[in-house]
């Protein structure tokens, strides 16, 4: 039987395998898409994406991370959970197709009346697949996970790029959100044991709501923080202006979400099974949080040195615009991973309600600023945008000290070796690197050089977490 350290070094190595695939994939039909795609296409897509987010956060009412609380789920809750998501997520889709003229109006887009009842579909796919991932997820299953998102996500690209090449404009995008969700939630059910059964009780999903309610309003609250300028640019600004912006936020997100889904597909399970072990819960905290801040610094910083080659080589110049929105966006990017792995710990201790509170103060905070500062243009919005969700890392630091003794010292002792230096390293790479004119030879030399004195700097500095992932992943090989 694997050891607790086997199953999390195996849950990493199998999240980083599948997002670092998704998010290759990612990259290359990203890249088809953008180069295919208009601004308007996107920002199209952007406006509505919120609304079929948090209608999805809705059906699933944080029933994951409730039952992954829990220390031995029975058949019985996870069927309550399963009928819940299906009566849910029927009368929202419901909901969402009558209020779509409503929708339209808001942003003064008649064409999104129709779009929105086509791209909310995803909603009845997801629905049914909520208590087979909490199962895998509780199980961690985490081979499992991954092959669905690996397979989910490059069919879904396929599918998109195929429909844009064609001249669907932004159907082609909302096409490959719904053949994603489907395709998770078929192979969901063909990986999962565990079948849901025609006895319908809530019982468990009223007692599991105490706990899941937070994590439900703190997921609709995170949405909300995460889309608030594709809503008001939608709003405030043009179409246009929401696509360039909503350029640059995917792939920042596709960056800092290559580490957090990394960790976070073990993060909470973990924790939760050395909850009657404070000593070994905060040893393998740290190492995971010197694990996340290894690898996302060097990797958001690399990306904002190289946006503006990537952008113009990779979707050519009519999206430049996004270049400095990205390279403002990779900052905050670095530190989401970190602050995900704060909110895990919180949750692993049951605080729901500092979870919920953590976010919903940001949410407030941040929606107020945006209103206010909007007149100073999109620049503006995403500095401010960038700037509170800096702070915010420390005020997630605050809560987990309280409940773990995690100490001030001891986190930035954690993170700022890795966070000086890939600055250190991307600044030294620029001034090296700045006389090459071609676009080519500069993006190329800047990733080469950047990766070489990272790793040199890392083996100078005899930095641990570097052993221990080469060592890991040589394992795997010889094994194969």
């Amino acid at each position: 039987m694997e050891s607790l350290k086997e199953k999390t070094a195996k849950g990493l190595f199998w999240g980083g395998m599948s997002n670092g695939v998704q998010q290759v994939v990612g990259l290359v039909f990203g890249i088809v898409l953008g180069r295919l795609l208009s601004p308007s296409d996107y920002g199209m897509i952007a406006m509505i994406t919120i609304f079929s987010l948090i209608a999805v956060a809705l059906q699933n009412s944080g029933f994951t991370a409730a039952l992954a609380n829990l220390a031995h789920p029975r058949h019985e809750d996870y069927n309550s959970v399963f009928w819940f998501n299906v009566f849910m997520g029927v009368g929202l889709y419901a909901l969402l197709f009558f209020s779509a003229p409503l929708i339209a109006a808001y942003y003064r887009q008649p064409a999104l009346v129709w779009l929105c009842r086509y791209a909310f579909l995803n909603i009845l796919f997801s629905c049914l697949g909520t208590a087979q991932a909490a199962y895998l997820f509780k199980n961690l299953n985490t081979k499992q996970q991954a092959q669905t998102g690996m397979t989910a996500v490059l069919l879904s690209s396929i599918i998109g790029a195929a429909m844009a090449w064609m001249g669907f404009s932004y159907w082609a995008l909302a096409t490959q959100t719904i053949v994603f969700t489907a395709t998770n939630t078929l192979l969901l059910w063909h990986y999962s044991p565990w079948r849901p059964t025609k006895h319908i009780d809530f019982a468990p999903v009223r007692k599991m709501f105490r706990f899941s309610c937070k994590i439900l309003a703190t997921a609709i609250t995170t949405h909300i923080n995460n889309n608030i300028l594709n809503i008001l640019l939608g709003r405030y600004f043009s179409v246009q202006d929401a696509g360039s912006y909503n350029q640059a936020y995917q792939w920042n997100f596709k960056c800092f979400s290559l580490v957090q889904g990394m960790v976070n597909i073990v993060a909470q399970p973990v924790l939760v099974d050395l909850n009657g072990d404070q000593g070994r819960q905060l040893q393998a905290f740290r190492k995971m949080m010197r694990f996340t801040a290894f690898i996302s610094f060097p990797l958001l910083f690399g990306l904002a040195l190289v946006a503006k080659e990537f952008i113009v080589l990779a979707l050519t110049e009519k999206w430049l615009v996004s270049v400095p929105l990205l390279q403002i966006l990779c900052i905050s990017g670095a530190v989401m991973p970190l602050c995900t792995l704060l909110s895990n710990m919180i949750l692993s201790k049951g605080r729901s309600n500092i979870f919920f509170g953590c976010t919903f103060c940001l949410g407030v905070v941040q929606i107020v600023l945006m209103l206010a500062i909007w007149p100073l243009g999109i620049r503006t919005m995403v500095m401010t945008y960038t700037a509170l969700n800096l702070l915010w890392l420390f005020v997630w630091h605050a809560f987990t000290r309280r409940l773990t003794g995690y100490t001030l010292l001891s986190f930035l002792s954690d993170i700022l070796p890795f966070a000086l230096s890939a600055l250190g390293v991307m600044v030294l790479t620029g001034l090296l690197t700045r006389s090459i004119s071609s676009l080519i030879l500069l993006l190329t030399a800047r990733i080469l050089l950047s990766v070489l004195l990272y790793y040199v700097v890392m083996r100078l500095a005899r930095v641990k977490i570097l052993d221990e992932c080469t060592s890991f992943v040589l394992q795997k090989i010889r094994k194969r």
